[in-house]
């Protein structure tokens, strides 16, 4: 392959040099030598046969003219993933995966590409076929659609599509990839942008959907340079704790769907199993009722999740009372501490207060503030709220109970578990009726703690 060639201007004169130099010998004018590319090697990094040889040009059209006919999606067969990518994959889209090592990634995407009923090009530059196969006993040993190709190089990987001709491609990972048209190693920022942009180049012009997996950082964000997160179309993030079973998939921009859905797994031994019903797993399932726990009526997206929160408030050992929070913002907390020791009188200020969101999720819904302040109250009196009874309220700063959006699905949901009780704010609008769940109306924190204490 030629070697790029560049060489030395002075961006005053226009003299050229062979090397950079501080001062321009000519015109005596200090910092204006910069380098540039005098010969660039023409790129062919992805042509289909029939296009060799032959230039398109793109012909402006009136906004009025283009076809805005619906585009197919195609349906993964996995419910939670269609839920996060808003329903389907779309053709020529490009999906980028990102998460720890270890969390799934690749079982997610193997058992997808196992599963899918469209011919599948799996590409790992990580795992040699053996390996893959050895996995993929375990999930579905009988696929007949799903082809296996493990390769670094995108020349290569090119000419295999050519002959396969796939419905999806899937690479893991894109930090194994590397061309021929940059001499730098694998996993470099150069190396990430060019192989990134030749298989979106492929994706775009044969309306094949690709599907990424990305390394993180010990930051937690994705490897390479923030540029590979604007040039896909959707880019989900994988987590959950390794010493759990539950893993969450989100999406982190999506230009054909929502960002605010999530998707549920359990890890088996035989793969990741759907959690169609996330409400199973965020509740225990205890017999004897304990105090400074209550049940938050909130959302994902467009689905009403159950949530325990549980609270522990203890005489401060030390002088100054500690504040710790797990899944809830801290400083919301001190808020809602603050409320509950001005207007209602309870005297926290010396106390250790500790709550937790379980499940290992974190929630951002306002509406989680009414549990928030009946576990903390739970606590601090020792007494136990009925494990029949869910909350679903904004608390104010003034102590009012605000309405919450939504309202509706959340006591549908509720009455669904077999709540006997819901506590919401007396401003909202209720337009659903139901006979199987009280619906209790609150307007103050006051109203809150005699209905409970």
């Amino acid at each position: 392959m030629a070697k790029v060639k560049t060489a030395f201007f002075c961006s005053s004169c226009g003299t050229q040099f062979s090397k950079w130099l501080g001062q321009c010998t000519a015109c005596k004018q200090w910092n204006t030598i910069v380098e540039e590319v005098i010969q660039k090697e023409e790129k062919v990094a992805w042509q289909t046969k029939s296009s060799v040889g032959v230039k398109r040009v793109s012909k402006p059209l009136l906004i009025n003219e283009i076809d805005s006919s619906q585009e197919v999606r195609l349906n993964t067969l996995d419910g939670e993933l269609n839920r996060v990518l808003g329903g389907g994959l779309v053709p020529g889209s490009m999906v980028l995966l990102g998460g720890e090592p270890g969390i799934g990634k690749s079982t997610l995407l193997l058992q997808l590409s196992l599963k899918l009923p469209y011919k599948v090009l799996y590409v790992s530059g990580e795992e040699s076929q053996k390996q893959i196969k050895m996995r993929a006993e375990r999930v579905n040993p009988n696929n007949t659609t799903c082809y296996i190709l493990t390769e670094t190089n995108t020349q290569n990987i090119f000419k295999q599509i050519e002959d396969i001709q796939p419905d999806v491609l899937i690479i893991d990972s894109i930090q194994t990839l590397h061309t021929d048209y940059i001499e730098a190693s694998a996993g470099t920022i150069s190396q990430i942008k060019e192989t990134t942009a030749e298989l979106i180049k492929f994706a775009k012009e044969t309306s094949t959907p690709v599907i990424l997996i990305g390394h993180i950082t010990k930051d937690g964000n994705i490897a390479g340079p923030k540029i590979l997160e604007h040039m896909v179309d959707t880019v989900l993030q994988f987590e959950g704790d390794r010493n759990h079973v539950y893993r969450i998939l989100r999406a982190l921009k999506n230009r054909f769907g929502s960002t605010a859905e999530l998707g549920i797994y359990e890890m088996q031994g035989s793969g990741l199993r759907e959690v169609s019903n996330p409400s199973e797993i965020l509740l225990s399932h205890r017999q004897e009722e304990l105090s400074g726990t209550a049940i938050a009526s909130t959302l994902e997206g467009m689905r009403p999740l159950m949530i325990e929160v549980q609270a522990l408030v203890s005489t401060a050992v030390y002088g100054t009372p500690q504040r710790s929070s797990t899944g809830y913002n801290l400083k919301r907390l001190n808020m809602i501490l603050a409320v509950l020791e001005k207007r209602a009188g309870f005297r926290l200020g010396m106390k250790d207060v500790f709550l937790n969101i379980t499940g290992g999720i974190s929630v951002d819904d306002p509406a989680i503030d009414l549990a928030v302040v009946v576990s903390i109250l739970s606590s601090n009196e020792d007494d136990a709220v009925s494990k029949d009874f869910c909350f679903a309220g904004e608390v104010g700063l003034s102590g009012e109970i605000r309405p919450v959006n939504r309202v509706d699905q959340r006591i549908q949901e509720a009455e669904k578990l077999g709540f006997s009780k819901i506590f919401i704010s007396k401003y909202n609008k209720i337009t659903y009726q139901s006979k199987q769940i009280e619906v209790v109306l609150i307007s103050k924190i006051e109203d809150l703690v005699s209905a409970l204490f």
